[in-house]
This record gives structure tokens, sequence and C-alpha cells, in this order.
């Protein structure tokens, strides 16, 4: 949580991009220095492009949709029929106004799902990954998880939310850094992280739960940070995509991620110590960079993305410094990117 037109921005890398711990015999490049945009990368397995699809729900939440499978009514060698596996991060989509972006922030403002809303934005998912329990990511969660039965992979503190909002314990992994989750399909490996910090090195709304709370959450300032995670998903075959949901990260934990694609939260301060040259670092200096977590979350995502505050100029400037090989893609909401997180035509 953070107290233009259609934007989307290329550059064109100049090195290779192997896929990372893609299920391919040889090595296949992610992202060519050359490939035009909307092109598919040259030696990229041509299902992979087609059969991966992202949509940004604005703040720091995706969709991600992954065919499995062969062609209509085939079976794979495992007996496997063609499916879409929809995994979601964070999805916010009723985006309710708080008064945060006024400079009148009312932390007793009461929680609210817009259930027509979040079903057009959100689909059938499979799993939801849950960064942090703040109102902004974990708002239309307990919606979604008891209506259609997704898994839900979080921390203690979302286990207990989501308990005291009714969401079976079946449906709940706890996690806390370090666990790689087979699905089929794809891969969920999930990092420790930490929250952004604003001015003062503190942020709205800490703390952790170790059991349910007494009565469900009723409003925003209900609901605690609880830690917070990072999410990378590896669809099989096609290019690896890291999603953080706040502004700063654990280094150490970070390292060795070495995601194809990283959906980078913007910072709103200067307080975390060389956040993005330490970030991209830590991450192998991705081959695609999509700014997240900049724009103003209580703007319905009907209309375009407005920025909230943050410096999302300066940001873009420092990733095009610390890791000039990089294609940036600033994202809207209204446009389906393939695996490569080119516009799908």
């Amino acid at each position: 949580m953070r107290i233009d037109e259609r934007a989307t921005e290329e550059r064109h890398p100049g090195r290779r991009t192997l896929l990372r711990g893609a299920a391919l015999g040889t090595a296949a490049p992610l992202l060519s220095g050359t490939a035009a945009a909307g092109s598919p990368a040259p030696g990229a397995p041509a299902r992979a492009a087609d059969s991966v699809s992202y949509r940004w729900l604005g703040t720091s939440g995706w969709r991600i949709d992954i065919g499995t499978g062969g062609g209509a009514g085939a079976r794979t060698g495992a007996g496997r029929r063609p499916r879409t596996a929809t995994v979601l991060v964070d999805p916010y989509v009723t985006r309710f106004p708080t008064g945060l972006f006024t400079g009148a922030f009312d932390p007793d403002t009461r929680l609210r799902v817009d259930k027509p809303l979040v079903r057009r934005h959100a689909g059938t998912p499979e799993v939801i990954c849950v960064t942090h329990t703040h109102w902004d990511h974990l708002n239309d969660v307990p919606h979604l998880a008891r209506t259609t039965g997704a898994r839900v992979i979080g921390t203690e503190t979302t286990y207990h939310v989501l308990r005291s909002f009714g969401v079976a314990a079946e449906q709940l992994s706890v996690v806390k850094g370090g666990e790689v989750l087979a699905f089929d399909g794809y891969v969920i490996e999930v990092a420790s992280s930490r929250h952004s910090r604003n001015a003062a090195h503190s942020y709205f709304a800490p703390g952790t739960l170790h059991a349910p709370p007494a009565t469900a959450p009723r409003t925003v300032g209900d609901l605690p940070e609880g830690d917070t995670l990072a999410f990378k998903v590896t669809p099989d075959g096609a290019p690896s995509a890291l999603f953080m949901g706040a502004s700063d990260f654990d280094e150490r934990s970070f390292a060795g991620l070495a995601p194809d694609i990283a959906m980078v939260a913007v910072a709103s301060t200067a307080s975390t110590h060389r956040y993005v040259p330490r970030l991209l670092d830590a991450l192998g200096r991705p081959g695609v960079l999509v700014p997240v977590h900049w724009d103003d979350f209580e703007r319905p995502l009907t209309l375009p993305p407005r920025r909230d505050g943050t410096d999302l100029d300066d940001f873009l400037d420092q990733a095009r410094e610390a890791s000039p090989g990089s294609r940036i893609v600033v994202p809207d909401y209204r446009t389906a990117y393939g695996a490569d997180l080119r516009p799908r035509p």
C-alpha cells in the first residue's frame, strides 16, 4: 500500500535472455535485441507465446492465463487434457475511495466488494497469490476464494484474515519464502520480501496475526501488513515472471531468483538505500522490467492509469542506468500481453 494515456515503452536489450527453468531440450532466447514490438522472439516456441497471457489489474495486481496440454480434444503424454489455468496476484479491482490520494485518508473506510466487477476481471482463478494483507492487495480475495474455491497462497496473517472471512482452511497455503510449489502447467516460487517505507522509514498498519481476529475486518485500518512476499511464476516452456507487491525487498532472498520478467513496485520515497540498482543487481538484470504500484488505485479500471504521486520517471531513469539491456514496459489496464510481455494482437 502506498500512503496518461496508455503508454508502453520498449527498449531493445543488447543481449539475449535465456529461458530459465523452461522445459525445453535446448535453451531458447526470451527476447531478441532486434525483435520488433509484437513479434515473437526468434527461436522461441510459438506455443509458449500463444498459451500465456498477462493482464495488469492495477496496483500490483495481475491476471495470468496459462494454457496447458495439446490441441483441442487432445491429450498429452501424461493423459492431461488441454485447459487454461488462471493465476491471480494481488487482485484488487473494486478500487473504492479512502481519501488517500486527496490528502484526507480515512483508515475507518469500510471494506466493500463490487462482485460483478471482480468476477469480470478475475475470471475463475485456480490459484491466488497474496503478497501482503493491506486492503489494496487483499480486499477482493475473500470473495474470490469463497466463490471459486481457488487456492490462496500467502502469509500466516493472510491465512488468519481469510479464515475470519469464512474461507476454508483446506484452500489456504501458508508460506514464508523459499517454497517451490508445482502445479499442473506451471511452478510458483515464493521469496521473502519487505514492505515499502515512507519518508519516516515506517509504513501504514504494520503487525502480524497468529490467530484469526475475533471478528472479520471491516475497515481498511483493520488489515495489517502481516509480512510481505514476492512470487515467481514459471509456466511450462515459457519465460518466468516475478511479482512484487511493495517497493522494498530481501536482497539475500532475491539473489538467484533470476526471473526473465520482473514486475517491480515503484518506490514512493528514497528511504530504501539504492533500491533500484540493488534490486536489479540481485535479480540478475531481467530481460524485461515492468513498473507497477505507481497508479492511483482508487480510480476505476475503465479509466487510463493516473500516477499516484510516485516518481515513475525517476524509476525509469534509474532502471535504464542500472540495467541498460532490459526492455521496459509501462503497462496499462486494457492491454493483454503475451508470454514475453509484448502486446498480443
